[in-house]
Formats: structure tokens, sequence, C-alpha cells
């Protein structure tokens, strides 16, 4: 699998969800600088991580969503490239207007950083595909950005065409309907706040953010 991992101002967890990706595939991603208009040849697999793109001014992920990269980002989606976007990366996903919905403050306007239930609510995608539905399962979460909301209407779309991912099972930041992860409408482009790559090996205290790698890379390959 060729894949890239995006890298904005501020990002600071695109290291780990490099490694997390070279350990699974066994093959180091292209690490790609915001400011290129252009994704390697070949590219099947997108990456935006964690961290603070452009220090969170103005609202979280809104300045690196309109970065130059984002517009070959966008062209890749829409050509059924997977793009996984992991917290920041959500926030930029919803700010480009790949995914709907926004990520707001949390409710308890705390910064939260724990290890967070998750119910899988749809198993069927290429990043879930490891998963059961219904199964229950740990990631760590580290936002202060991390409620989404969206309308009444785009929340009864999402629940009706298979488009939430992921719940939470424990009150974390307030999120309408305990939404933690969504897909968009092509099911290619996964925007989630919970770091799968921070639970990939025991010694991260357990390893099910890992099979959303290892299914993902099935898909793909």
């Amino acid at each position: 699998m060729k894949s890239a991992v995006l890298v904005f101002p501020g990002s600071n967890c695109d290291r780990d969800l490099a490694v997390a990706i070279e350990q699974v595939t066994g093959r180091a991603p292209a690490m790609v600088w915001h400011r290129t208009n252009e994704l390697p040849d070949g590219t099947d697999f997108i990456a935006i991580p964690g961290g603070f793109s452009y220090g969170d001014y103005l609202r979280s992920g809104a300045m690196a969503a309109r970065s130059p990269i984002m517009g070959a980002v966008a062209v890749a989606a829409n050509r059924g490239v997977p793009v996984l976007g992991i917290c920041n990366g959500f926030q930029v996903l919803t700010e480009a207007g790949l995914l709907p919905g926004a990520l707001m403050r949390n409710a308890g306007l705390h910064f939260v950083c724990r290890s967070v239930g998750l119910k899988v609510e749809n198993s069927q995608s290429i990043f879930t595909s490891a998963y059961k539905s219904g199964e229950d399962i740990s990631i760590p979460v580290a936002h202060h950005d991390g409620n989404f909301q969206a309308d009444a209407d785009t929340l009864d779309r999402l629940e009706g065409e298979g488009r939430v991912a992921f719940r939470y099972t424990d009150q974390v930041n307030g999120s309408a309907r305990a939404i933690a992860g969504i897909l968009n409408g092509q099911g290619n482009v996964l925007g989630m706040m919970p770091h799968p790559e921070r639970a990939l090996e025991t010694a991260h205290g357990n390893t099910d953010g890992r099979r959303l790698f290892e299914g993902l890379l099935e898909a793909v390959s």
C-alpha cells in the first residue's frame, strides 16, 4: 500500500501515524508537506494526522483545510482513494467539506486525554472491516474541540445511511448522539476523534486500533 501522511505547521501526531502505518503495512508513508499541491504518484491511502494545525487559530482545522494539498486530497477522495482523518484530521475534513458537521469545544470546556470506550457501529466499511458490528473497543482520545455537531436532518441521514462508524459508550465531549467517527457517502473517507495509532501495540495498553489499519491494508491491497 502506497500511503501519504499530510504534514501541517503544528501537526504533532504525524510521526506516530507514520510509524503505525509502516508497522502494519511494512512500507513507510510519504510525508507530504501542506504547501505542495500534488500527492505522490500512485498514492492509494491518505492519512491526515492529529495535532494543532496552524495552532488551531480561527477554528480547529479551518486554515489547514485551505492549504494547497487539500485540493489534491479532494480530487483523490472523489476518485475513491481512502482518506483517514484523525482528531485534528477529522476537523480538517469537516472544514474542507469532505465530511458534514463541525467539531465544537468539548461540552465540559476541558481538554480530554484518556482511553475511551467505543462501539463499532458499521463494520462494512474499508476502515472497519476487521471489527464486528456492535463490538466494544477502547481507543485513546486527546482533544479540546471534539464535540461533533450537525443539524437534525444531517444526523438522521448519517444514521440512516450507516455512516456512523464509531460511537462513544461513555460521556466524553458532548458529541451529538455520542458520535465519535463518521464516513462520507462513498464510504472511503473516515473522520474520527479517537487515535487508533495510539492503540497499536501491547506497550500502548491495548491493540484495538491496529485492526483499523490491518483491515484497510487488506481492503486496499
